[in-house]
């Protein structure tokens, strides 16, 4: 993804270019690659920024709502399992992944 800065540095290398003339092309494009190499290495220099994950002290519910989950899961299972059988397990346990997923993306998309 080219920034502001490599696209002036790319204008102002042509615009030498066009002045002056073929004879300086490989110093042109010289001078361009050396700038494009620095932006580089400083690009590698600096590290990316770090996505914290959502702390704990501020989610009070999450943990129970993991623990009712599980725990309801297994009544569920054997009722599910005695009714209707395989394609009903699924059915149970795929909602109850679904409410603890929803949390948790609700959670992740108002934190940001």
């Amino acid at each position: 993804m080219a920034t502001d800065e490599i696209r002036k540095d790319l204008r102002a290398a042509v615009a030498a270019r066009q002045e002056l003339g073929p004879e300086y092309e490989a110093e042109v494009i010289e001078g361009f690659l050396a700038k494009l190499d620095a932006h580089a290495a400083q690009r590698l220099a600096t590290p990316p920024a770090r996505i914290e994950p959502p702390s704990r002290e501020g989610d009070p519910g999450g943990l129970a709502l993991a623990i009712v989950s599980v725990a309801a899961g297994v009544p569920i299972t054997a009722i599910a399992a005695a009714q209707e059988g395989t394609i009903a397990i699924i059915i149970c346990w795929g909602g109850l992944v679904g409410i603890n997923l929803a949390r948790s993306v609700s959670r992740f998309i108002g934190r940001n």
